[in-house]
């Protein structure tokens, strides 16, 4: 295998046998093809070729029924293909049908060792990342209750945490980002992160254009059983949105069209899917949004927490409060909100720099500001002093979750400007929905009043 690429597959089919009746199968034993057929064939994939790179990350999108969750499991060697062949490179970890593999009737520590066990980890490896699979679960006392007491939210928890504990060199996942509460998924994309920067090679199924246009590096497109096109994200998802949306006696030669090339993708088609809320997600929020009111509640807080090592600084009990000085994480559109945090200087600092980021729950980058505009930076601070920082803005976003870093930066003893201390995802907080914003979508609400004009011509 050409160590250029993690994952090479040539010429993949998979063809099943669809009885009408129990019996038939027995009669097809018995007689044979050659005496007549008491099956006919679904073709779920032909022929799919492509090749990933080493640490790349590739997502594979289509409707239900083009064939993405067959091909998955022929990847992860639980389907084997009617033809063709699939080769990969080091360590697989699937993220399918989450639990798949737990015992109803066991605790959940017997099926972090059972399934770490099905997943290729020796008890020896299993023992040594226990603490770390708890701890992200972060099931408390069940985990020694019988799986089958568990809610799903507690089910779905123990079953990510064991199956992103192997450290894969190629990790496959089919919608298993879309589950849990909004805390938990952020942890999730955060762990995803972390493995793309150690390299990792990831395949992601996923129907939230948003994911894929954030977190992939290409897309693959499949429809039918065929792969109609490999392309930059944003492309993919608007020729996938073309055809989905196209008239029945249309879709055909959409589908030559594509697969020859010859449609090309607007931009526009995919910056609107990507930004449009999943259905899920817009359940979700209308579920949750109890007043409409900015407020603090305890129980939403940050699980993907990271603090970098102290070097010179420690950033202290970063927050948002509303203008009258109130702690809040449900926010509302249009109000002012401070963003505050102190920090204590642990040795002699100079030229110091505050900071701050605000993040979607996918983790993408939506707004930073620091604290001097102009390059000048603080003067001098001794060990032991402490300052209060804190950033003013206006929320102009739009429904859903969100997360805030900190950092600090300066240059103490040796000289070289570092972060003296810094947190990712600090805190997180919510922005509810309103009757006024269902019909907008996306991260931001750059309208100061309506801006659509429309006008009856005839």
């Amino acid at each position: 295998m050409s160590s250029e690429f993690a994952v090479q597959i040539e010429g993949v089919g998979k063809t099943y046998r669809i009885y009408a009746k129990p019996h038939h199968r027995l009669m097809q034993a018995i007689s044979g093809e050659q005496r007549g057929r008491w099956f006919t064939e679904f073709r779920a994939l032909s022929n799919v070729s492509f090749d990933v790179g080493r640490g790349e990350t590739v997502g594979i999108i289509g409707k239900n029924g083009s064939g993405k969750s067959t091909l998955l499991q022929i990847l992860c060697g639980t389907l084997q293909p009617t033809e063709g062949r699939v080769r990969i490179e080091g360590r697989v970890a699937a993220l399918l049908e989450l639990g798949a593999g737990f015992n109803p009737e066991f605790t959940g520590r017997e099926n972090v060792f059972l399934n770490a066990a099905v997943m290729g980890l020796s008890r020896e490896e299993v023992l040594h990342r226990f603490d770390e699979i708890v701890g992200f679960a972060d099931i408390g006392e069940h985990l020694d209750h019988p799986v089958k007491t568990y809610s799903s939210g507690m089910y779905i928890r123990l079953a990510f945490a064991v199956a992103i504990s192997v450290a894969p060199d190629v990790l496959i996942v089919d919608e298993a980002l879309s589950v849990g509460d909004e805390a938990f998924q952020r942890k999730c994309f955060a762990r995803i992160e972390e493995l793309k920067r150690n390299g990792c090679t990831i395949l992601f199924v996923s129907h939230s254009a948003s994911s894929i246009v954030q977190l992939c590096d290409r897309a693959v497109l499949l429809d039918g059983g065929e792969l109609l096109t490999i392309a930059a994200p944003k492309d993919a998802v608007a020729l996938y949105q073309r055809l989905l949306y196209a008239p029945l006696q249309a879709r055909e030669a959409i589908r030559e069209s594509i697969r020859s090339g010859q449609l090309e993708a607007d931009a526009s088609d995919a910056t609107e899917l990507s930004s449009r809320p999943t259905r899920e997600v817009v359940a979700r929020m209308r579920s949750n949004d109890t007043s409409g009111m900015e407020r603090f509640e305890s129980a939403l807080r940050s699980e993907s927490r990271v603090e970098y090592e102290s070097h010179g600084a420690i950033i202290i009990d970063p927050h948002l409060v509303n203008e009258t000085g109130a702690r809040v994480n449900f926010l509302v559109p249009e109000a002012v909100y401070l963003y505050r945090y102190e920090v204590e200087f642990t040795a002699e600092a100079r030229d110091v720099h505050f900071g701050m980021m605000i993040k979607s729950m996918a983790g993408v980058e939506l707004f930073g500001m620091g604290s001097h505009a102009d390059g000048e930076a603080e003067p001098s601070f001794a060990p032991g002093m402490r300052c209060k920082v804190e950033f003013r803005f206006h929320s102009r976003f739009l429904p859903g979750v969100y997360f805030t870093n900190a950092g600090c930066v300066g240059k103490v003893a040796d000289g070289e400007e570092k972060f003296l201390h810094r947190v990712l995802d600090a805190y997180m907080f919510k922005v509810e929905e309103r009757s006024t914003n269902r019909r907008k979508a996306g991260f931001y609400d750059l309208s100061s009043e309506p801006s659509c004009l429309v006008q009856v011509v005839s």
